[in-house]
């Protein structure tokens, strides 16, 4: 009840905001009256209604999208946005069939893992003629988020959010067992010491939590020299020796030493509810855990960059906003990502409401950002981005994730060693994928 009324006080606060923000200033008695026609030609412009598919804002952000969607609708009276939203685990699957049947909203959500297998597929419209009959500012974006939603010099995607992933560390653990805090030059080896002497406080005691799966793989092999994929991304390199030590380290956390714990030690918990539970030092996840931890960690916490091992590296997670190349609707479709975006409205509700990080640059909401508190030392959330690497942009990445990650699951519960894991990984996917 009480994150609830937080929630809409914060949203109250934010439409008064914007609602005053929005009111246009009384025209002056010489307008001239060309503009004062233009004004009536756009609030008298045909109806149109589209279709909006997003993933996102299913996670806590269903009020914010609605906020945006109003400011928008107010900008653009002559436009309607119908908002469908899915649950990420069903989204894929909705929207592709969405595509395959001929039945496409008329602009989506994509992740950076999903982004090319789109284009691959002619689904959706490069933007270049949209964003110059919009006259987009793309300054207003980062040059990184630019680029992640191009292929070959050709915009795809509009940025709109990104996010890393941090070391989240449970300060009265480390306290307890008598730790200094993690900084940001820590290493593996660092992490894992602390780790057993937080393990060592007690019987149902953990140190680390940290993920063995395709999503977490693919930045720690780059930590350790590896990668799963050769520099033009025409070979699978997924049994190299960097990546064997890499995986063993992560299955020895789990089997050997147990200062991970594995699956059925978890029982009916996800990482971040056995976190949760303060008997963890550390977990690593990613920056949209905020929100849930303030409201439901029940002890102090704190964040750093995550460690590394030979190198540092850290996750670049970015979703970006299509127009359907099917779309009858494409320029009012195209006016709507563009606004979620380039806002700088957006961007300070983003922040406001506790969502991901806006692609858009704006001191405002990066400001707002920082003094935002738990955690204390956010710092660290824009030293990550120094480090940062992107999931394998493949087309097939979704199928390449499935075929790794039930080899990586072998190997996290002991039925199969990392190395017989990774070159049975390396075998199936070359005969799985072939590689332009």
């Amino acid at each position: 009840m009480k994150k609830t009324l937080a929630l809409i006080l914060v949203i109250c606060m934010a439409l008064a905001t914007f609602g005053c923000a929005a009111q246009p200033a009384t025209p002056a008695a010489t307008e001239a009256p060309a503009a004062a026609t233009a004004a009536v030609a756009e609030t008298t412009a045909a109806p149109i209604t589209i279709d909006f598919m997003n993933f996102s804002a299913n996670e806590g952000g269903l009020l914010t999208l609605g906020i945006m969607k109003d400011l928008f609708e107010k900008e653009n009276p002559n436009i309607t946005v119908n908002i469908e939203t899915f649950g990420y685990d069903t989204y894929s699957t909705q929207l592709q069939t969405r595509v395959g049947g001929g039945d496409a909203p008329d602009c989506f959500e994509l992740g950076l893992d999903s982004f090319p297998s789109y284009v691959d597929q002619s689904a959706i419209l490069p933007l270049g003629d949209l964003m110059a009959k919009s006259a987009t500012d793309l300054s207003v974006l980062t040059e990184k988020s630019r680029d992640a939603f191009s292929i070959n010099g050709t915009a795809y995607g509009m940025p709109y959010s990104y996010s890393t992933v941090v070391l989240i560390y449970n300060k009265d653990l480390f306290d307890q067992a008598g730790i200094a805090y993690p900084t940001n030059d820590w290493t593996w080896a660092d992490a894992d010491a602390a780790a057993l002497k937080i393990k060592a406080l007690g019987d149902d005691y953990y140190g680390l939590i940290q993920p063995i799966s395709t999503y977490e793989f693919f930045k720690v092999v780059k930590q350790y020299g590896g990668s799963l994929l050769n520099d033009d991304n025409t070979a699978f390199t997924v049994n190299r020796s960097e990546n064997v030590v890499a995986l063993q380290r992560l299955c020895d956390n789990v089997l050997v030493s147990n200062i991970c714990p594995s699956v059925e030690q978890r029982g009916s918990l996800d990482e971040w509810g056995v976190f949760k539970l303060g008997k963890t030092g550390m977990i690593v996840t990613g920056i949209w855990a905020f929100p849930s931890f303030t409201t439901d960690c029940a002890f102090n916490w704190d964040i750093a960059v995550e460690p590394g091992a030979v190198t540092k590296a850290t996750h670049y997670f970015a979703n970006g906003l299509c127009v359907s190349a099917d779309s009858k609707n494409s320029e009012a479709a195209y006016k709507w990502i563009e606004f979620l975006a380039t806002s700088e409205q957006v961007a300070q509700l983003r922040v406001q409401l506790g969502w991901e990080l806006p692609c858009a640059t704006y001191q405002s909401a990066m400001d707002q950002y920082a003094l935002l508190t738990p955690p204390a030392n956010r710092q660290a959330v824009f030293d990550s981005l120094q480090y940062v690497v992107p999931v394998p942009q493949i087309a097939q990445f979704s199928q390449m994730a499935d075929i790794l990650g039930a080899q990586l699951d072998a190997a996290a519960n002991g039925t199969k060693s990392p190395q017989q894991a990774l070159d049975d990984a390396q075998a199936e996917l070359e005969s799985a994928i072939t590689l332009g």
